[in-house]
């Protein structure tokens, strides 16, 4: 089993919600977050004043998936999220070393 986190641009969440539920993966976390990478930010104008934006918005979506899964779903987001542009994320995948459904004390890929 595996967890992948995925950094991408907020308004492109619907197309990859589509594309990750098109491949079978049944439940995502959604985190609206601040960041930045190589973009470093940038500057804006607001009422005659200019100033920097440091952080920019970007929104965080996780998915456990089983291992048979996971190429699929790293395809799917990559697709789903390429602008082509800078700023368009990253996407991190880590062990999951337990899994609990605690409705039903499910645990493992059941509890997928």
């Amino acid at each position: 089993m595996k967890m992948i986190s995925a950094i991408i641009k907020p308004f492109k969440l619907d197309e990859v919600r589509e594309a990750l539920s098109q491949i079978g993966v049944q439940g995502i976390t959604v985190t609206e977050v601040k960041g930045f990478g190589r973009q470093k930010g940038h500057t804006e104008l607001y009422r005659g004043a200019e100033y920097v934006v440091d952080f920019l918005p970007k929104v965080k979506v996780e998915a456990a998936v089983s291992d048979e899964v996971l190429d699929q779903a790293l395809e799917a987001i990559e697709n789903a999220a390429r602008t082509g542009k800078i700023g368009d994320g990253k996407v991190f995948v880590y062990d999951l070393e337990q899994v609990v459904r605690i409705r039903t004390g499910e645990t493992g890929k059941d509890a997928l």
